[in-house]
């Protein structure tokens, strides 16, 4: 994993490949091409791959952030590449270097194992780690920013590797530069992340608080947070195994100190949380289920009956039936709220050429 192989089988392209299983809404998707990416050499040799180059690409993780149109006319590379170590440390911090396709969730019980906290709240988030900064995915407090050290990526346009800070990601909520300015042009290979020597609970979240209270633990280790956080999250949401779903749908919109008061004359139950920089982030399930929507089906999709965050696969849903019920929902949050909502998985009906 570290030192990037270089040397692989040659690349086998698969035609009219399934993604049913590749992605966790279960849409019964068809790509036009599939193939595995395992190594460096695998990137490279599609790089240098005239008519494969021709293609739009799409980049696949764990398929748990997209909702997939019925076909995809394109080159699908999902990334294999596997590996965890830890590679180093200093006076503050343990350093853990993951390759791109390994699992999320496991990496976060690995580190636990390993005795290095600072993931827990961060436990059953699913997918991949090389998607985790593209969206700088966050749970219960923590952001993946906040033990992020540095990345490798391949550059398409020329066939390099880099390797990428904190600064140079441009991390926000929900977003990176691989959303923005490096969209379609790095396919990241692998992550190093800085766990912290001098580990404290992140317990921000009242859920999480409320559940170790209830456990009786005043004094919780990183493996308590972690098994509250799981916990919390098994009772709201469901299992993509049982369930086709992609956790939460919605970013919680983020608006002016002036719109929350004035929302609030008119809901004063309004859910909300202060950020650094006066401005609020509004939870986006509360806006949904007071829009009406919790627990409603359209069509083959619908919204969770545990928590309005959530749209399910109801059986045999299209991305397109996905796409009309998050459009009937934001229609119905602006009217009532004069607040818009934006999705967070990724539509491939929009995938361009590369």
């Amino acid at each position: 994993m570290t030192n990037h192989p270089t040397h692989s089988n040659p690349l086998a392209v698969s035609t009219e490949f399934s993604l049913r299983q590749h992605n966790t809404f279960g849409i019964a998707a068809i790509a036009s091409h599939f193939a595995e990416i395992r190594s460096v050499a695998d990137l490279q040799s599609v790089r240098l791959n005239p008519q494969l180059m021709s293609m739009p690409r799409l980049i696949l993780g764990g398929g748990s952030n997209l909702v997939l149109s019925d076909r995809i006319d394109a080159l699908v590379l999902h990334m294999c590449v596997q590996g965890k170590q830890i590679v180093g440390s200093d006076a503050d911090s343990v350093y853990v270097q993951v390759a791109a396709g390994e699992n999320w969730h496991q990496l976060v019980l690995w580190t636990l194992a390993q005795g290095l906290g600072g993931l827990e709240n961060m436990a059953l988030i699913p997918g991949t780690v090389g998607a985790a900064p593209v969206q700088n995915i966050g749970a219960y407090g923590l952001e993946l920013k906040d033990v992020f050290h540095s990345l490798d990526a391949f550059d398409w346009e020329s066939g390099e590797l880099l390797t990428l800070d904190k600064a140079a990601c441009q991390f926000a909520y929900r977003d990176s530069i691989f959303k923005q300015a490096f969209k379609g042009r790095m396919t990241i290979l692998q992550v190093t992340l800085a766990l912290p020597r001098l580990w404290q609970p992140r317990l921000g979240y009242a859920d999480v608080q409320r559940f170790l209270d209830q456990a009786g633990i005043t004094a919780p280790t990183a493996q308590d947070v972690c098994n509250a956080v799981i916990a919390i999250r098994q009772s709201k949401l469901p299992d993509p195994a049982q369930i086709g779903n992609a956790g939460s749908f919605f970013k919680n919109p983020i608006v002016s100190a002036a719109q929350r008061t004035q929302l609030l004359t008119q809901f004063p139950e309004l859910v909300s949380y202060a950020l650094e920089d006066g401005r609020y982030k509004l939870a986006a399930g509360w806006l949904i289920e007071k829009a009406g929507w919790k627990g409603r089906q359209l069509g083959r999709a619908g919204v969770y009956e545990k928590q309005a965050l959530v749209l399910v696969n109801r059986g045999q849903a299209t991305g397109a039936d996905i796409r009309a019920l998050a459009a009937a929902i934001e229609h119905d949050v602006s009217a009532l709220f004069q607040v818009s909502l934006e999705a967070e998985p990724v539509f491939t009906d929009s995938v361009q050429a590369m």
